[in-house]
């Protein structure tokens, strides 16, 4: 009976301790209150991309949620002490912060956010021509911050930018000459922007044949050695050059021997059809070589030059410069002119005008030096005697050309026997009233005449002769025609070698009649 007794008694003992528990228990999360002390901390990555980290902070909280006020359906959830991050687009804000306790008791705040991006920097615009093309025009930019560019050419008041982004190029081609601003514009991932804008001036594109007369066209001359170009007026307008405007080149006092001028064009000079290059010039002096040099425009090393000399002073004349078998594609864009080359400059201005492509034949005139193979050097002979151009047989002293002409007076010929050959223009004699020519004779002391005559009435005539002094050697003799009469058009150039004396087959050469002072 004891027995039981006690064990009701532990029974009720223990029921009695389970209520008290769950009393206490009660009692301790009754106490427990909502979170509070509610913050956040907002960081934005200061790069546009719109990165925000937020950091929740507070007091009883066991988890944070964060919804983030752009619209993000799910909110994000973080624990104490950690951080979440969410992307934004630029604008403003209203971020909610919940914060749940242990007993699933909320608190929440607000807190409002403002994303701003910040204008793109160091905004670098580059517009470059199209080589072969003066109208059209490629651009690209760089900046920092920017998401994309947008550019106005601005030839079109109510244009379409076109969008393009950092690395790729974007080109126009305008449809008339003119100065055109071309706006550019460079976006961030927001409302801020930054511009840049430059003036494009499109002009005529420089092709051959040029001839200095258009006033849109930027004859933009680059000169070295001390030589000096420009346009201006013509100074001697007349039958041979008519032109208003033309180039004007002024070798200037002590200049280098290899002092000239170049013009780079706006395409390569196009040589599949006409391989020659005509230029009108002006010289104040007879004899003096100008030479007509073409480069590629991205490597000057690649390039080729012909020489000619001028036989007139102060007239205008045309010099053809024969590029035949010319690589057409080397893609010869600047034309470089020399005028007196290799001579230093005495201050003296050459005149130039009308370059372009040719297939005409080139003028047979004074100076002679039978070196160009598209002339033809045609000799009609007389008396006995006969003239050819051959090769140089003696390659020495003061003549190391590879051709030259060769008079052979055969045996029993005329004591008059000689040749003439009939040139394309009368020789100039307004400046330079000598003739010089290199000879080379089997023995000194025999008279050389020459003789000139109108191409019209040969009885028009004038004749000069002069002694040579050396034998089996090359000398250079100066016929003097001063006093000369310009007007009487002398054409035809006639030698004579041992005159008053009856051939004996030998054979007398001359090269390079030309006039000197």
């Amino acid at each position: 009976m004891k027995k039981i007794i006690s064990l009701f008694s532990l029974i009720a003992l223990v029921l009695v301790y389970s209520c008290s528990s769950d009393d206490y228990s009660d009692a301790f999360l009754d106490d427990v209150s909502a979170p509070s002390n509610l913050s956040a901390l907002f960081t934005i990555t200061q790069n546009n991309s719109g990165l925000v980290t937020i950091r929740p902070n507070g007091t009883g909280a066991t988890i944070y949620k964060i919804y983030f006020g752009d619209g993000t359906q799910n909110p994000g959830q973080v624990s104490p002490g950690q951080a979440i991050t969410h992307t934004y687009a630029e604008g403003n804000y209203t971020v909610r912060i919940v914060g749940v306790g242990i007993t699933g008791l909320e608190t929440e705040i607000t807190q409002n956010l403002t994303v701003t991006f910040v204008a793109p920097e160091n905004l670098s615009v580059n517009i470059s021509p199209e080589i072969g093309n003066a109208y059209k025009i490629n651009l690209t930019a760089t900046a920092d911050f920017e998401t994309y560019f947008e550019v106005f050419f601005g030839e079109n008041p109510n244009e379409t930018p076109i969008q393009f982004n950092e690395g790729q190029t974007v080109s126009h081609t305008y449809q008339t000459i003119g100065t055109y601003q071309v706006r550019v514009v460079a976006y961030s991932g927001g409302a801020a922007t930054t511009e840049s804008v430059q003036n494009v001036t499109i002009f005529d594109p420089l092709l051959l044949p040029v001839t200095f007369e258009s006033p849109t066209l930027n004859y933009n001359f680059i000169s070295f050695g001390g030589a000096f170009s420009t346009v201006v007026n013509n100074p001697d307008i007349g039958a041979n050059n008519t032109s208003a405007r033309v180039g004007r080149l002024t070798k200037s006092a002590g200049s280098e021997v290899w002092a000239g001028s170049l013009l780079v064009l706006d395409a390569p000079i196009n040589f599949s059809s006409q391989q020659k290059i005509s230029v009108k010039t002006w010289s104040p002096v007879a004899g003096a070589t100008v030479k007509l040099k073409l480069e590629n425009a991205s490597n000057p090393n690649i390039n080729v030059e012909v020489d000619q000399v001028t036989t007139v002073a102060n007239t205008w004349e045309t010099l053809i410069f024969n590029f035949d078998g010319i690589n057409n594609a080397n893609n010869y864009q600047t034309v470089v002119l020399f005028f007196d080359f290799g001579n230093n400059g005495n201050g003296a201005n050459y005149y130039f005008d009308d370059i372009m492509l040719t297939d005409g034949q080139e003028e047979l005139k004074l100076p002679l030096t039978f070196e160009n193979s598209n002339l033809n050097y045609s000799f009609l002979n007389f008396g006995g005697a006969n003239t050819e151009v051959i090769n140089n047989p003696s390659q020495t002293g003061i003549n190391t050309s590879a051709k030259v002409g060769r008079l052979v007076k055969n045996s029993g010929s005329e004591v008059w026997a000689g040749s003439f050959i009939e040139l394309d223009v009368p020789i100039d004699f307004s400046s330079l009233q000598k003739i010089k020519m290199k000879t080379w004779a089997p023995q000194s002391g025999i008279v050389v005449l020459m003789k000139l005559e109108n191409l019209n009435n040969p009885s028009i005539n004038v004749e000069v002769p002069v002694t040579n002094t050396v034998a089996n050697s090359w000398e250079e003799l100066t016929f003097d025609f001063t006093g000369i009469n310009n007007a009487n058009q002398y054409q035809r150039v006639v030698v004579f070698f041992a005159f008053g004396t009856s051939g004996t087959g030998a054979s007398y050469y001359f090269d390079d009649i030309q006039l000197t002072n």
